[in-house]
């Protein structure tokens, strides 16, 4: 039976594990959550998304249990050691320490994993549109200590350029920051558009100094895939995937 999670595609040695898990596969919950779901706020019964976080742990072999995050799709970035407080307020984190694992949770919005090319460091971040225009993928490259030269990043599965519609106050916040991103919008109607948030989140990381062949991942989309992805544009009530990255202990 194939794994219950995507992995991410670069050039990195084993040393380093990330993925983002799938819909089905693995889990307890039960419709419109079905099967694992791993948000505790999606409205999903608790006690299964505990069942399928540890189900995941397990089916995984993770060396701890991920360092989850209440997102607020802001633009802080928590940096993980072994000992800290679990859920910090942030919707990025970085850690340097072995057996740390650092997770995202989404469901359209864009999971960006990251690691240093030696391996010695790695980073997560939530980057729906308010935290790509918020500046979050910059704040997770600055608190790394790789220089962004020798970084790698990975898109994970969100909203797709097909079929992520947005409004006025989506295209301006981007345009009027940087009207050459206005390349990433293609107009659907009158002060409606549909927004590649892969494109937008390639600009941003090549502007901070990721070469642009160290930027990997990208072209899928959570609302055209329900059987692989949840996705709340396109279901309004579901659950949530982790997108998770550590590095192994001992490697």
């Amino acid at each position: 039976m194939p794994a219950p999670w995507l992995e991410a595609h670069w050039p990195l040695p084993a040393s380093v594990r990330a993925f983002t898990t799938l819909r089905h596969g693995l889990g307890v919950s039960q419709p419109p959550f079905d099967d694992l779901n791993l948000g505790l706020r999606a409205g999903d019964e608790p006690t299964a998304v505990l069942r399928n976080r540890a189900l995941l742990r397990e089916a995984a072999r993770l060396p701890s249990e991920p360092c989850w995050l209440r997102q607020v799709h802001g633009v802080d970035v928590a940096r993980f050691g072994r000992t800290e407080e679990d859920e910090a307020e942030a919707d990025a984190s970085v850690t340097s320490t072995a057996g740390t694992v650092l997770a995202i949770l989404t469901a359209d919005c864009m999971p960006v994993l990251f690691c240093a090319e030696d391996c010695s460091e790695v980073g997560a971040a939530h980057a729906g549109w308010r935290g790509l225009v918020g500046g979050v993928l910059e704040n997770t490259v600055a608190a790394m200590r790789t220089p962004p030269q020798r970084l790698h990043a990975w898109l994970g599965p969100a909203a797709g350029p097909q079929h992520y519609e947005i409004g006025e106050e989506v295209y301006d916040a981007f345009v009027s920051r940087d009207w050459s991103a206005g390349s990433a919008f293609v107009s659907t109607r009158p002060h409606h558009w549909r927004v590649d948030l892969y494109a937008l989140a390639r600009r941003r990381l090549e502007a901070v100094g990721i070469d642009a062949g160290r930027i990997h991942g990208g072209g899928l989309c959570t609302i055209a895939e329900p059987d692989r992805f949840f996705s709340h544009r396109r279901d309004q009530r579901g659950g949530r995937m982790a997108s998770l990255i550590w590095i192994e202990p001992g490697k």
